[in-house]
This record gives C-alpha cells, structure tokens and sequence, in this order.
C-alpha cells in the first residue's frame, strides 16, 4: 500500500510537456504576430501551467523569455532543420550566421544534433555551431538588410527556407 502511495505521488509530481502541431491556418506568433509556418524555423514553449505559445523564429522565443522570464515554461522546443522533427531547445544544436536566412532575420537555424549542425556549416560554408547554453549569451539581433529584402516578400514577410538573395533581388527588380 506504501510503495502504491509512494509511486502515485511521484507521477504526480511529473508532468509531461509534448510539442504540439503547427496549425498554418490559425497560429501566429506571439511576439511578431506572423504567421507559424509548418516549416524548420517554427519553435514553441509550454508553460508550466499548460498554455502553449508559438513562435515563427528562435529569436521571437528568445524575446518572448527577454519579456517573460523561463522559470514559468515547463518545456520549450525547436524544430530540426534537416527533418522538421520537434527537439527539446536545450539538447539541440543550433548555427548562427548574420546571412542565413530565416523567417525573423535573427539568422539562428537549430539541429538535433551537433553532427548535422556541422554537416550543415561545412555544407553552406558559413556558420558557427552553438549549444542552448551559448544562446544565453548570444547577441541577438536581427539582420536589418535581410529585413528589408523580406518587407518586398510576396509570402506574409517570410522568404521560403531555400530562397536566395538572387531571388530577392529578381523579385524587386518584378516590382
């Protein structure tokens, strides 16, 4: 009867935090008020009282917990680049890079792992591989120049993921 009681209340005590689908048609984000595009650069936090919030770009969840503080989020995740898959935001690798693009310009591109975030620098040729606890001195700051070429974006300010500056620029010279 103890060890019932016992085991009981330790489940209690644990409560599970899941990652919960993009809704396109519905989810803004929180602190751009963009829409969350299913896509790599989607991020989501629960707090510890249940309520979900979703961001469009890992420097929105970043201003989110600026504003708000972290010790009320019970879980926060990203998204891998590679297979989209949700990763919790502390056992992900990310790469930062002033020129990679994403949807809030903070250039921040996040991977389950730190193979794949090196596969990718050494791919782009760019990048520097981070750890969630170096984002927590990060400067975090978005690219003003990619903002602008964004603003001229036919997709609600978003560049797809696999866009170029190339593409930007035909798309202006089209305007």
């Amino acid at each position: 009867m103890v060890v019932m009681s016992v085991a009981i209340l330790a489940a209690c005590g644990q409560k599970k935090y899941e990652p919960v689908a993009v809704n396109e048609a519905t989810d803004i984000c929180v602190i751009c008020n963009m829409q969350v595009k299913d896509d790599a650069f989607a991020t989501q936090l629960t707090t510890k009282d249940g309520k979900n919030l979703k961001f469009d770009d890992i420097g929105c969840m970043n201003k989110w917990k600026e504003q708000n503080g972290t010790e009320n989020i019970g879980m926060d995740y990203v998204r891998d680049y590679n297979d989209k898959e949700w990763v919790e935001y502390s056992k992900a690798s990310y790469v930062y890079d002033e020129s990679l693009r994403t949807p809030m310009a903070y250039g921040i591109v996040s991977f389950k792992d730190k193979t794949a975030a090196e596969a990718f620098v050494k791919e782009q040729g760019v990048g520097k591989v981070l750890t969630a606890g170096d984002l927590s001195s990060h400067e975090w700051k978005q690219n003003t120049d990619m903002m602008n070429m964004d603003m001229h974006d036919d997709n609600e300010g978003h560049m797809d993921e696999h866009s170029s500056k190339e593409d930007a620029d035909s798309k202006e010279m089209d305007m």
